[in-house]
């Protein structure tokens, strides 16, 4: 082939590649990558909406051995779960056969098993819906009803890394201190009319109960993982100190990330995009209290970072805490599925999404509108900081690959 004739066929090449990438800058559907993040988010859309009191049929299963075979090194629940809905009815309506307090942790939570031995963690409401909290982005009280949200977050962005969370009416009176160990009827009283518990964690004061209207309490449930898959919790490396005037490491230092990347387990492996899509998941919902996290134990650090305990999120619908985003525009790198899914939820989606999901649970509405469109306006945030970071370093440093899919043992 004449010079002439290769350069021409080069430059065609070139131009190929650099309309891929364009497409892939925007999330577009033009390459491989992208059609596959779209299939998945098609998936997602289509299976959003949950059937209020579905039940199963056709297997001799419990709820809790199907949600049980789920749990992967890399998952919570699968891609398609047609029995979601039937799993989500039956933790919300489930008969309570033992209440003890919560396990170790600085805010109140009781600790129920459900008929068939299943565990759960019962986390009390706090405060009306459209009370705003305050002060640091990680004050307050835990919000039940952030976990419901954020499970459904979750689901949206595609990660499925978070347990399995519903919204619960408890009647206290006959549901609860029936079964109550003496542990926890120790720290039951009642203000006025109201039948109300303390518990027994960091922060539990009696003087600081969380009271029912009447005897009927608002909560929410989050499915215990099985002991199969035992817990390792880690120390986050852009956790805070959360002492006055004493800054982290990464609060200060803009290279952090470059010493993060030469500690195991984030010089190899998925940890390090995990804890980035952790931040951008943490960012949309206003959580700044992820000071530690949990993966499955002696993972070698190739499984996920598992997104439990998110009820320190929808605090303050007016605050965009932009220190959340710190692993994202510290370390400038992003997974292409997650860019991707990104992309599809902008314009609105976002917000359209979660109020489709949470519109099945039982304690609905779950959110208020100025939450609704905080998400909305923080996606565009993440966008934009993804978009600078591109800009900076090139997409090819920015954009990675991986996607670590493992088989079940």
């Amino acid at each position: 082939m004449k010079l002439k004739q290769r350069m021409v066929v080069l430059c065609a090449v070139l131009l190929l590649l650099g309309l891929a990438k364009i497409f892939l800058l925007d999330g577009g559907e033009g390459s491989a990558a992208s059609r596959r993040d779209l299939r998945a988010f098609r998936k997602m859309e289509a299976g959003l909406s949950l059937a209020r009191g579905a039940r199963l049929f056709h297997t001799l299963q419990s709820p809790w051995e199907i949600a049980s075979q789920w749990v992967g090194p890399r998952e919570v629940y699968p891609e398609e779960t047609p029995e979601l809905a039937a799993v989500l009815t039956s933790l919300s309506s489930a008969r309570i056969e033992r209440a003890d307090v919560g396990y170790k942790g600085t805010q109140l939570k009781a600790l129920l098993v459900l008929d068939g031995g299943q565990k759960v963690v019962f986390k009390p409401k706090r405060y009306k819906r459209d009370y705003v909290v305050e002060g640091e982005p990680y004050a307050g009280y835990d919000r039940h009803n952030a976990e419901v949200a954020a499970f459904h977050l979750d689901r949206i962005l595609g990660f499925r890394r978070a347990p399995l969370v519903v919204g619960r009416y408890v009647n206290l009176r006959t549901e609860i201190k029936p079964v109550a160990t003496d542990q926890l009827l120790s720290t039951f009283l009642m203000q006025g009319n109201n039948t109300c518990f303390y518990g027994k964690c960091y922060y539990c004061r009696e003087t600081e109960p969380a009271c029912a209207e009447g005897e009927i309490m608002e909560g929410s449930l989050t499915l215990w993982l099985p002991d199969v898959w035992p817990l390792q919790k880690h120390r986050h490396p852009w956790g805070r100190t959360y002492r006055e005037g004493k800054l982290a490491r990464w609060e200060y230092d803009e290279s952090y990330c470059d010493a993060v990347k030469k500690m195991p387990p984030y010089d190899a492996g998925p940890r390090l995009l995990d804890v980035i899509d952790t931040a951008i998941f943490d960012y949309l919902i206003g959580n700044a209290d992820r000071h530690h996290y949990e993966s499955f134990q002696d993972d070698g650090g190739a499984s996920m970072l598992i997104l439990i305990d998110n009820a320190k999120s929808f605090g303050n619908p007016s605050l965009d805490e932009r220190s959340i985003l710190a692993p994202l525009y510290q370390c400038c790198m992003i997974r292409v599925s997650t860019w991707s899914r990104l992309n599809f939820l902008k314009g609105g989606v976002l917000s359209s999404a979660m109020r489709q999901a949470l519109a099945f649970d039982p304690i609905h509405p779950v959110l208020t509108d100025p939450h609704l469109a905080a998400l909305d306006r923080r996606l565009s945030g993440v966008v934009t900081t993804v978009k600078q970071c591109i800009e900076a370093q090139g997409p090819d440093n920015t954009l990675i690959e991986d996607r670590m899919n493992l088989p079940h043992p």
